[in-house]
């Protein structure tokens, strides 16, 4: 078979069975993963077996169950002959949204950004490509190109930061803009924390940490170092935006369920020309005084009809930390509605 060439059932025998072949063994090792763990999630997923004969997999299953798991195959195969890795969250990428196209790509309408479309979404960052992995994350990094101010809401674990975290890196290493700004409200989580010892910038960091574990895993470590020292890159808490104006700029406030209106508003008047902003956010977890209300949703509510100002909504079945969170969070909103 053609190097590249989307893999077709070769043996059908007898019809509950798809035997695939694949031309080169060293990329079926892979395909396959240590202890033939990539086979293993897929089989759990879609209720199929899979054996290993030579360099040939069988498929077992229903019918419709064989087809989804040759598509997804299909996808991490031409992935492997493209020279990347495959790894656990590629596999639940492919499971979520299933294979397809590879290649589709055009430059984004009034801009000069390069941005991929068709099923692949794909963000460039110095340490590795990030791809969505499911269609409400793909449909929230589409916005973050589209739109300069852009809202994602939704439960933790589902990517809100990671993802505007990682569009802001690859528009700032493309030259789009010139620095990354993120910030947090400094709002304890229902814990006394005390008088933290050290500078402001030791105090503050242990709220912020979220926003660099993100940065780290885009940037190498001596060139972020760099960037923070240079002020190129900057992460502050919400209070340290008033009287700025923030232009050519990527801007991200996080946990933004946190601000108050008037915090809120004060944000994102900070918006300069040459921007973009992010706002995240988790309704279900205010850590606001009670009766205070949420700058979130006074946002939400105030500017949904505005165009160009999108807003991006996630579920539990967008999470894409461990399988536990998503049934923990549906566990908890069960809990709320029967209450």
């Amino acid at each position: 078979m053609a190097t590249g060439a989307p893999l077709t059932p070769i043996d059908t025998v007898p019809p509950a069975e798809t035997l695939v072949d694949f031309p080169d063994n060293r990329l079926l090792i892979d395909l396959c993963g240590p202890y033939d763990r990539n086979l293993t999630a897929i089989e759990s997923a879609l209720e199929v077996q899979i054996v290993r004969r030579g360099n040939h997999l069988a498929i077992l299953g229903t019918q419709d169950a064989r087809a989804r798991a040759l598509e997804i195959m299909n996808a991490l195969y031409l992935r492997l002959e493209s020279g990347r890795d495959v790894e656990p969250g590629d596999i639940d990428r492919e499971l979520r949204m299933g294979g397809g196209s590879d290649d589709a790509r055009r430059p984004m309408r009034g801009d000069q950004m390069e941005m991929p479309v068709g099923h692949k979404v794909e963000i460039k960052t110095r340490k590795k490509p990030v791809e969505p992995r499911t269609e409400a994350q793909k449909a929230y990094v589409q916005s973050l190109f589209e739109n300069e101010l852009a809202f994602g809401i939704g439960p933790a674990g589902t990517g809100k930061t990671y993802l505007a975290v990682a569009v802001g890196v690859s528009m700032f290493i493309g030259g789009h803009v010139d620095k990354i700004i993120l910030s947090r409200p400094a709002v304890e989580a229902g814990e006394k924390l005390g008088y933290l010892p050290g500078d402001m910038k030791d105090k503050v960091d242990p709220y912020m940490q979220p926003l660099y574990d993100a940065l780290n895993d885009f940037l190498p470590g001596k060139q972020l170092a760099k960037l923070v020292e240079e002020k190129q890159i900057e992460i502050a808490p919400l209070a340290f935006m008033r009287g700025r104006t923030l232009a050519r700029a990527f801007v991200v406030l996080d946990e933004a369920q946190n601000a108050t209106t008037m915090q809120m508003k004060m944000f994102l008047t900070r918006l300069g020309e040459g921007s973009r902003m992010v706002i995240t956010g988790d309704r279900t977890q205010i850590d606001l005084p009670r009766g205070q209300p949420s700058g979130l949703q006074d946002a939400e509510r105030l500017l949904k009809d505005i165009p160009k100002i999108s807003f991006n909504y996630f579920t539990s079945k967008d999470v894409v930390r461990h399988p536990l969170v998503a049934a923990i969070i549906e566990a908890y909103e069960a809990d709320t509605q029967s209450g």
